[in-house]
């Protein structure tokens, strides 16, 4: 028994007379592009979502270019909450022109949360971590996300040179190199930051320092979300259940229950729309 997938009208479960989807309500794909052609349709039926989220990762101007276009949700590494800002109306800014609306697309950029009881104790599981940075680890690290190409030899307390421009990660560089530069970090202090998060954006302090941190990035419109990134597991993770979830409830950020019954309807996406009709669209069959 096969049914109809992506390019049908809808499917429905088999009626008295044995068909399980109406065959006029078929749509084949006939894609033919550069690299591959597809006939279609699947053989499987639409997800109840409509069809899958669509993620885009990175910050480069190609990236920003297609996720506009064409994604539902992007995961982007930003290291500060202006430069989070910047991202978010940038990439929001861009989607008029593809006839999408602002709430069409979801930006998460990643968190790196330190959180423990108290500040002091946070600064030391973070000192703790980063102790354990070998520094042959740590410049591997360093040249894969400032641009690939090997290092010269490095004094490790003092600054970065410059680098050659990326041809395979130009934001992630961008990110970095302008992370070192505002901050002043040396070789060996930079890659003892980027270690935890590779270079995505660091919270440290307790429950209601990070709270804070995550709360004011949301209302400056640096996002729509936060996609986690413990530095540990499962400790990095269960402390953050255990001590800024509740906080983030308590104000009221987070809603404990939810009638969301997809990945769609919990971001706050709309279903897709379909050259063809609605993509819940059933034909009647016969």
């Amino acid at each position: 028994m096969s049914s109809a997938g992506f390019g049908t009208a809808g499917t429905t479960a088999p009626s008295s007379s044995g068909r399980f989807f109406d065959p006029n309500g078929l749509h084949r794909l006939d894609h033919a592009g550069e690299h591959f052609r597809v006939r279609g349709p699947l053989n499987i039926p639409r997800p109840p979502q409509g069809r899958p989220i669509i993620v885009q990762a990175g910050s480069s101007e190609p990236g920003k270019a297609l996720a506009a276009r064409t994604a539902d949700l992007v995961f982007t590494a930003q290291s500060s909450p202006e430069s989070a800002a910047a991202f978010y109306a940038d990439l929001k800014g861009r989607l008029p022109a593809h006839g999408r609306r602002p709430g069409d697309l979801k930006i998460l950029p990643g968190v790196v949360p330190i959180v423990a009881p108290t500040r002091q104790e946070a600064q030391a599981k973070l000192e703790a971590l980063q102790s354990l940075v070998d520094p042959i680890v740590g410049l591997d690290l360093l040249r894969n996300l400032s641009g690939g190409d090997p290092l010269p030899p490095l004094d490790l307390d003092a600054p970065l040179p410059a680098r050659p421009p990326s041809q395979t990660a130009q934001g992630r560089q961008s990110l970095v190199l302008d992370l070192a530069r505002r901050e002043g970090l040396s070789v060996r202090q930079l890659y003892q930051r980027l270690a935890p998060g590779r270079g995505h954006w660091q919270v440290v302090g307790d429950p209601i320092d990070v709270a804070d941190a995550l709360e004011a990035m949301f209302e400056a419109y640096g996002c729509d979300g936060f996609n986690l990134m413990p530095a540990t597991l499962p400790g990095g993770l269960t402390d953050f259940i255990d001590l800024v979830l509740p906080e983030l409830v308590r104000r009221g950020r987070i809603t404990p229950a939810s009638r969301a019954t997809s990945l769609r309807e919990r971001l706050g996406l709309g279903r897709p729309t379909w050259p063809h009709g609605p993509p819940d669209a059933i034909s009647a069959a016969s």
